[in-house]
Formats: structure tokens, C-alpha cells, sequence
């Protein structure tokens, strides 16, 4: 019981410093494959995947559209294969970065196939975990319109909820689009592996946190801490087996209407934005649940601690102006909670669900062919 998850989730610093390193050692061969695709004017990129998959696409879909200067949208496999049709442009020239673990999930391979069918220019970025999955090998075997980016094989978790497999390929996408030169980036590490282990470092309040086994949790994040909101939601649902309900949404969404879900028996757990723009927002919301009478609880992440919002944690990540690789620490928050929540319910967190009604790689999916999949 618990042989994994914990390793995992404590083991990322060591990942995303190897994942840095290997980015640095395939750096020549990732520009000489991307740099053409990217000096297309119409290019639009397609950030895809299944489950926390999608997510790294949500939370890192607004910062490669700034870096590439080119239309970026995360959009879910599992969307594409019921409506290829609302998403893929066949006049436009498409890169398709597909994430995934296994690589073996029947939505993304789908994906991949609807992209060349319904694109007249189509190309593929896999970043992935495991070699041997089908997209590496698709991806190995089209060497003209493909590239696959192997993570270190750590990266491939054996539990059932990723952790380390989330934040490396993360890491991976972002250190890939960058602008900067990726030597440029050595230092933007260290201050990554700091903030990891300033979260690591309260592990003991969160397992306390745990303990008052919240009813309902709610993370709040904002641009591309939104994705971050939804993984954390999702990592916390999945390793207490559904049994704590968890929402996530912006600060200003939140707002309008799902507030309702609040009662005596929530935790809010805010990641705030390095953007100051952004965080004034943010932190009028939060003082908003603070004067709630039914006296709301909350963990606040990111900022020096506000003492109106009465927190029962605070972690202060020290953030570097104009730096963005912190969203990838921030997923530790939902991990650790996830991990405690689950050990106190008496679940086995590498396979916390009891009927089997989720599992590691997703089984019965049906792949039925697409009626009008030639290119128009």
C-alpha cells in the first residue's frame, strides 16, 4: 500500500532538473524540427490530451501563444474524437502536441489519425513518458512530420493519478517553446526545485489539513494557473476516490454563480498569480470569503501571507518577475492533499479506487469510425 505515490510526488524536483537536462542535450534537434513549423504565419497549434493530459495543455496554452506568437488552444482528445469537426482547420497548417503517459490511450491516437485526415498540413510534437507507447513509436517511425520528446523514465508514474508524469511534461512543453535559449533557463530551475521543496516543506500542515476531512474543495487559479486549479481538483477527487467533492474555477468566474457551492464544510485553496494585475482580483475575492459568516477555511499559495484572509496554511513561493515555470510547482498543493486525504479515508493511494471504476490507463473506450474523415 503506498509504494508509489509518495515516492512520486516527493521525486519531482529530481524529474524536472533531468528533464531540463535533456532538453538541453536534444535542443539542436527540437529547434531544427519545430523552427520551420513555427515560421508558418498560419500555423495553429493544438495542445491535446486526455485527463490531467488535457490540463498541462490548459495551464500552458496562453504562455506558448505569447512566446510563438501563433493561435494556441488546449483542446481535450477526448472532444476531437466525438467532434473533429468543431475543432481541426483543414486549410490551416496544424501542429498537434499530443501529452500522454501510457501513449497507449485510445483518444489521443485517435486524435492523431483525425488530424491527418482532416488536415492538409499536418505535423506532430509527442511528449510522453513511455517509449514503447504507440504515439513514441508513430512519432519514431514519421520522423518527416513528427518528433517524439522521451521524459526520463522516473517520469512514468506507476501509481494510478499523475504526478510526476503531469509536471514533467509541463516542464517539457514549456522549456520547449520558450524564446529564451534553454541554457538561459538553468537558473529559473533552481528557483523551481526552491519552490517545490518550500511546498515539500509543509508537508505536515497539509496531512493536518487533511484530517478535518473537508466535504468540498475548491481551487480557485487564474490564466494559466486555471489548468493548474482543474489538475489539483482532479488529483484530490481521484485519490480520495470521489468521496471529497472538488471544484475548480477562476476568481472571477467563481463569482458568477458557483459560489453556491460553499458551506461550513469547504476549503478554499487560492493560487494566486505572480501577475499583480491579475492577483488585485484575485485577492478581492478572497477577502469577499473571508467576511463569510459560515467562516470558510482556506490554504493561500504564492504570496506573502494576507492576514485578513486568515489562512490556516500560507506558502510563500518567492516569485521571480516575469518568470512562469512556477505553475509547475503549484501542482504539489493538489498532490499532497490528494495523498493525505486519501491515507486518512484508509485508501491505498496508488490505487485509491475501490469499485475499479477508474484506472491507470482507461480501458473500454470504443473507437468507431469517423463518417466524413477525408479532407474536404
Amino acid at each position: 500500500m503506498n509504494i508509489y505515490t509518495q515516492q512520486e510526488i516527493t521525486g519531482q524536483p529530481e524529474i524536472w532538473r533531468l528533464t531540463f537536462e535533456l532538453i538541453r542535450q536534444r535542443s539542436k534537434e527540437i529547434n531544427e524540427y519545430l523552427q520551420p513549423i513555427l515560421a508558418k504565419k498560419e500555423l495553429q497549434i493544438l495542445l491535446a490530451g486526455a485527463g490531467s493530459s488535457a490540463f498541462i495543455g490548459e495551464a500552458a496554452q496562453g504562455i506558448i501563444q505569447k512566446q510563438t506568437n501563433r493561435d494556441t488552444r488546449a483542446i481535450a482528445t477526448t472532444d476531437v474524437v466525438t467532434h473533429p469537426e468543431n475543432f481541426l482547420c483543414v486549410n490551416r497548417p496544424t501542429l498537434l502536441v499530443s501529452f500522454a503517459r501510457s501513449g497507449n490511450s485510445p483518444e489521443s491516437l485517435e486524435t492523431l489519425k483525425l488530424v491527418n485526415q482532416f488536415c492538409e498540413e499536418a505535423y506532430h510534437l509527442v511528449i510522453t513518458c513511455n517509449k514503447d507507447g504507440d504515439l513514441a513509436q508513430y512519432a519514431l517511425a514519421h520522423p518527416k512530420t513528427a518528433f517524439a520528446f522521451l521524459l526520463p523514465e522516473g517520469a512514468n508514474d506507476k501509481s494510478l493519478a499523475m504526478t510526476g508524469s503531469f509536471s514533467s511534461m509541463l516542464l517539457s512543453v514549456l522549456l520547449i517553446f520558450s524564446k529564451e535559449n534553454v541554457e538561459e533557463k538553468k537558473g529559473e530551475i533552481a528557483s523551481l526545485v526552491r519552490q517545490a521543496q518550500n511546498i515539500l516543506a509543509k508537508k505536515k500542515d497539509l496531512k493536518e489539513i487533511a484530517t478535518a476531512k473537508y466535504e468540498r474543495v475548491v481551487f480557485l487559479g487564474s490564466g494559466p494557473l486555471l489548468g493548474i486549479a482543474r489538475e489539483c481538483a482532479l488529483k484530490l477527487q481521484e485519490l480520495s476516490d470521489g468521496i471529497v467533492i472538488c471544484k475548480h474555477d477562476s476568481f472571477l468566474g467563481f463569482r458568477h454563480g458557483p459560489r453556491a457551492v460553499t458551506n461550513e464544510k469547504t476549503l478554499m485553496v487560492y493560487l494566486f498569480s505572480s501577475n499583480d494585475h491579475a492577483y488585485q482580483y484575485e485577492l478581492d475575492l478572497a477577502k469577499s470569503i473571508a467576511g463569510d459568516e459560515r467562516n470558510i477555511a482556506c490554504v493561500t499559495i504564492g504570496r506573502e501571507q494576507e492576514v485578513e484572509l486568515n489562512p490556516l496554511l500560507n506558502i510563500d513561493l518567492n516569485f521571480e518577475k516575469g518568470k512562469e515555470l512556477y505553475i509547475v510547482t503549484v501542482a504539489l498543493v493538489g498532490q499532497l492533499l490528494g495523498l493525505y486525504t486519501s491515507l486518512e479515508l484508509g485508501l491505498d493511494p496508488d490505487n485509491p479506487s475501490k469499485s475499479g471504476a477508474i484506472s491507470r490507463v482507461v480501458e473500454g473506450v470504443v473507437i468507431y469510425d469517423y463518417p466524413n474523415s477525408t479532407k474536404a
